[in-house]
């Protein structure tokens, strides 16, 4: 499958202008980085991205707006492949140097729950890449259907700062034979890690984990996930959110800053879609949107 969704990927950018073009484009795009206790920020101006960015989410835009994720209203040039309910498609607004959307074949809302399994799935067929969920409510720029995300490994900081960070910055609340769950510590925002070779337990504590963070509340608990299987081991990091969007996305200028954050963002790469923003960010906006989104988690 890897292979097969590569090839889609040379095909697509030799025969869809639009996609050749912004793949390009990321060769070019400005970057920075803010330094913190052990690892980094980084920082990206991405003018494509203005899309997701500056997407509009409320109920209102959605329904009078064709679902850009159905399979009638895609762009003519967009291919895919069908791996049993869904089909995986080359996102053509792209953050990572090959990124992919995995779209379910239903028109059905963003939701995680009865779907996880999908995406553990998902993370071990297509192990080069690293999977990742936005909750309906925290940066899906289409929260009206189902879809995962896929990107190259090497473009979030998150996986190589657990290695670095897990044996100082790692609070171990829950360990059995085929699972452990890690809370990383001092890193700006909440990390929760389940590492299991086992896809059945690490599929249960997730429900477990989902249910509490539900609490009494009928809607999905807000969070981003990352999946990453490596070494025959499921690595999936679930960020506990607060809100959607920090103050300063809806600020008047010269105090606007459109960062709409989500899985990329929480994992440490932040996208800023205009370029005045991207040289005004500092490290203490960084720090402020992390206080505001994130939400603390009591090991219980």
């Amino acid at each position: 499958m890897n292979k097969e969704i590569k090839e889609l990927f040379d095909a697509q950018l030799e025969n869809w202008p639009l996609a050749l073009s912004n793949y390009k484009n990321l060769e070019n795009i400005k970057t920075k980085q803010f330094n913190y206790d052990g690892f980094d920020v980084n920082v990206q101006f991405n003018p494509a991205r203005v899309v997701s960015s500056g997407a509009k989410v409320d109920t209102k835009s959605i329904a009078e707006r064709k679902c850009f994720l159905c399979s009638t209203n895609r762009p003519t040039e967009q291919e895919g492949i069908q791996l049993e309910q869904y089909s995986i498609l080359v996102n053509p607004f792209p953050i990572f140097p090959e990124h992919f959307t995995i779209v379910h074949n239903q028109h059905l809302p963003q939701q995680i729950k009865p779907f996880f399994n999908d995406l553990l799935s998902f993370a071990e067929k297509l192990s080069d890449y690293v999977l990742f969920y936005n909750g309906p409510k925290c940066g899906a720029s289409a929260p009206d259907h189902l879809h995962f995300q896929a990107g190259t490994k090497s473009f979030l900081p998150l996986l190589t700062d657990y290695e670095k960070l897990k044996q100082k910055n790692t609070i171990c609340f829950f360990k059995n034979t085929t699972c452990e769950v890690y809370l990383l510590d001092n890193y700006l925002r909440t990390v929760i890690c389940i590492e299991s070779n086992d896809k059945f337990s690490a599929n249960d504590y997730f429900l477990q984990l989902y249910d509490d963070l539900q609490g009494t509340s009928l809607e999905e608990p807000m969070m981003n996930i990352v999946c990453n299987f490596q070494d025959n081991k499921w690595f999936t990091f679930i960020f506990p959110r607060e809100q959607f969007r920090p103050w300063q996305y809806h600020a008047e200028e010269p105090n606007q800053l459109m960062v709409s954050p989500a899985t990329v963002e929480m994992s440490g790469v932040f996208i800023t879609p205009i370029e005045s923003h991207f040289q005004k960010i500092k490290g203490d906006d960084i720090i402020s949107i992390f206080e505001q989104i994130s939400m603390g988690y009591e090991i219980k």
